[in-house]
């Protein structure tokens, strides 16, 4: 990496998949909703069959815009500018992107089903365009669940296995070891591929995982925005998440054991967020999640041991 460029300030890809790294449906949200607000078009679709179980992901049959009944199978796709911006070698502005101007063209997208096998394979395909697109560094989102309340803002955790990344965006490497997901595979293989990766994760409150929260996804862009000095339009989030929050609060003030609980969660939060608490809090929480076994995974199954 150029020591004198700014990786987050050149051409980004952004990942997401739905699944296993996905409580909430945050990750995956926040992905869907940069496509919507961003003039992007599909530059390579994965092939279904060499990816997917399709036991375990199954197609979805429906109607199309004619009325015609239409599968659509599971896969994921890389989005591209409809109009890519040129390739920046030095950096002589600070608030170099601006999604919302001529520069819309620095961001490119992965969204889609985390695959069932062939990931080596799968990873190999999207750095190969992502080398060839010219891609600076990639961002991964993901979201776990967690013993937060809904009521505080989302927690984010932020790490980089790139030591001039965690240096220039004063972030931590994540002290993690057992199974992963397909976006630790990307991120270690981006970086061999001499590609710098950072992750940001949201943490989820776990007694309403069956529901999307886009308290979360809007957790997410922000840190995201954050990160690239970027500005990202939100469209209806902001909305959506005070309404999700709001509804839960009904629902909480009707179930006297959700409402306790949920007042603990807030005590915790405000020691956590207290001046007195140690700046390894959200980190503790990202590795207490990975460690965890005993609540169910956003579907409602068994959770992930890992990333």
């Amino acid at each position: 990496m150029n020591k004198d460029r700014h990786p987050f300030r050149g051409r980004l890809l952004v990942v997401a998949f739905e699944g296993w790294n996905d409580a909430g449906e945050a990750a995956s949200s926040a992905v869907r909703t940069l496509q919507e607000q961003l003039d992007v078009v599909p530059l390579h679709t994965v092939d279904p069959e060499t990816y997917y179980d399709f036991q375990f992901n199954r197609p979805v049959i429906g109607f199309d815009d004619d009325g015609n009944r239409s599968l659509t199978w599971p896969t994921s796709i890389l989005y591209a500018p409809m109009v890519p911006s040129d390739v920046i070698e030095e950096i002589v502005e600070d608030n170099l992107l601006d999604v919302t101007g001529t520069n819309s063209g620095n961001i490119y997208l992965l969204q889609g089903v985390e695959p069932s096998r062939n990931w080596l394979t799968f990873t190999n395909e999207i750095l190969d365009i992502a080398l060839a697109a010219d891609i600076s560094a990639i961002v991964l989102l993901g979201a776990m669940l967690a013993d937060v309340p809904h009521t505080r803002p989302i927690s984010t955790f932020v790490s980089s296995e790139n030591a001039a990344v965690r240096h220039e965006l004063d972030v931590e490497r994540s002290s993690y070891e057992g199974p992963v997901g397909i976006l630790s595979v990307i991120a270690a293989a981006a970086e061999e591929a001499d590609i710098p990766t950072v992750a940001i994760w949201a943490s989820v409150p776990h007694y309403v995982h069956q529901s999307p929260s886009p308290k979360a996804t809007l957790a997410l862009i922000d840190k995201l925005e954050e990160i690239v000095d970027v500005v990202i339009p939100r469209g209806e989030l902001v909305e959506e998440a005070a309404a999700w929050e709001e509804n839960i609060n009904k629902l909480a003030a009707e179930d006297e054991d959700m409402s306790a609980y949920i007042a603990q969660l807030e005590q915790a939060r405000d020691m956590v967020d207290s001046p007195e608490a140690t700046g390894e809090s959200l980190a503790q929480e990202f590795e207490r999640f990975l460690r965890s076994t005993d609540k169910p995974g956003p579907d409602g199954n068994e959770p992930p041991k890992g990333v």
